[in-house]
């Protein structure tokens, strides 16, 4: 099966568009999580290796001014002699691209500084595109949005998808097989998001415990005063039916907040005003048992508001998991977090860089940013002259 992998002999004097997921936490100017760089790294040095010219983007949330500019001065440390470029359509943008040397690295500003970024705008893809001869896609994470550096510049350039990227489907690709029994925990929010995946892991696997504030929902649907708990504002059809599932698992307590104050109590007895923040001690309990007795684990989202104080139950979980000697695959944001916290990422099998996309690709099988890759023009040979006449058929934009 062709695992769209770039040959690194073709790519000696190319230039290489490297989309990453370079958004990271910053506090105080600087990068307070480097994960997601790290797993980026040994791409970066391979394609340094064979000769590429690398132009590294990505996106960034609107925090701290909503900059890669920190960024860069984090990997300065691996690659020293890099180059930030802040505004990408000036002259200066094509001139330092244009004296490029093989093994140079330059880092473009935040993607979403332009509104066709978000927008999937083809004139900015097409803008994109027109400084580099090969795109490869090392962002599983944003990969299942359709945005103009993940699904329009595939289609203007030879592309591939990046050796961290393939980690992630390789990995995720195994829970289609899993080794029994198979617990799966997921936590978090948006319960749009994570109900496909329920309803398919209710089927396959031999447990399913739901945590964070989606568990909120099943409570609603149940009855209960929930006070002033997170719920989703529609409540899907058919949760009822899903609860009558028994390897369907509830928090059987949780910790609520209220006016400063935190209580431990049975989720049917939330209070006015309290808010349902975190699983409670005879959850986790229960839950432990569970991983005792499992052999593969899948988990994604947060069981509590860590950002809130209330992260015991995700850490008491994660430690959990992570000496059970299970195949654990986990992901989400604030699971990471969690993990990095505790300093026990190499005790699971495999963390994953995306949450969204992690979802998506157990749900789906696949993502738009992948199978914008498998329709590329990554058959065309990416010399300099097919470059050239590719894109004379494109027409001038830059």
């Amino acid at each position: 099966m062709n695992n769209y992998a770039y040959d690194k002999e073709k790519l000696s004097s190319k230039t290489v568009l490297l989309r990453t997921d370079f958004n990271v936490e910053i506090k105080y100017n600087s990068v307070v999580s480097d994960f997601r760089l790290r797993r980026t790294i040994p791409t970066i040095k391979d394609l340094q290796n064979a000769g590429a010219k690398i132009i590294l983007i990505s996106h960034i949330d609107d925090k701290e001014g909503g900059s890669l500019e920190p960024v860069a001065r984090n990997l300065v440390k691996d690659f020293p002699k890099l180059f930030f470029i802040e505004d990408i359509f000036s002259e200066d943008a094509k001139d330092k691209v244009s004296k490029m040397r093989n093994g140079d690295v330059i880092l473009f500003e935040n993607l979403r500084k332009w509104p066709g970024e978000k927008a999937n705008d083809e004139a900015f893809a097409k803008h994109l595109a027109s400084f580099a001869d090969v795109f490869v896609n090392e962002a599983f994470s944003v990969s299942h949005r359709e945005h103009s550096s993940i699904v329009g510049v595939p289609k203007l350039l030879p592309s591939f998808i990046g050796p961290a990227f393939r980690e992630e489907l390789k990995h995720l690709s195994a829970i289609e097989n899993p080794k029994r029994p198979f617990f799966v925990i997921l936590g978090g929010a948006k319960f749009e998001t994570k109900l496909p995946l329920l309803k398919k892991f209710l089927e396959v696997a031999d447990s399913v415990a739901v945590g964070g504030a989606i568990a909120n929902d099943f409570f609603k649907v149940k009855g209960y005063f929930l006070g002033d708990s997170l719920v989703s504002e529609k409540i899907p059809s058919d949760l009822s039916h899903l609860l009558q599932n028994p390897k369907l698992l509830l928090p059987v307590d949780v910790y609520t907040s209220h006016k400063g104050e935190r209580f431990l109590k049975n989720p049917k007895d939330v209070g006015i005003g309290e808010k349902i923040m975190d699983v409670g001690d005879k959850t986790i309990k229960i839950w432990k048992a569970k991983v005792a007795e499992s052999n593969c684990i899948l988990w994604n989202g947060p069981l509590g508001k860590a950002e809130l104080g209330f992260g015991a139950g995700t850490e008491a979980f994660a430690k959990t998991i992570a000496n059970s000697g299970a195949v654990s695959i986990v992901g989400g944001g604030d699971v990471v977090a969690a993990i990095e916290k505790l300093n026990i990422m190499k005790k699971f099998t495999f963390v994953s860089s995306g949450g969204g996309a992690m979802l998506e690709f157990l749900s789906s099988g696949t993502l738009v940013g992948l199978e914008a890759v498998k329709g590329a023009s990554h058959r065309v040979s990416y010399s300099k002259s097919a470059k050239k006449e590719f894109f004379s058929r494109l027409g001038k934009w830059f």
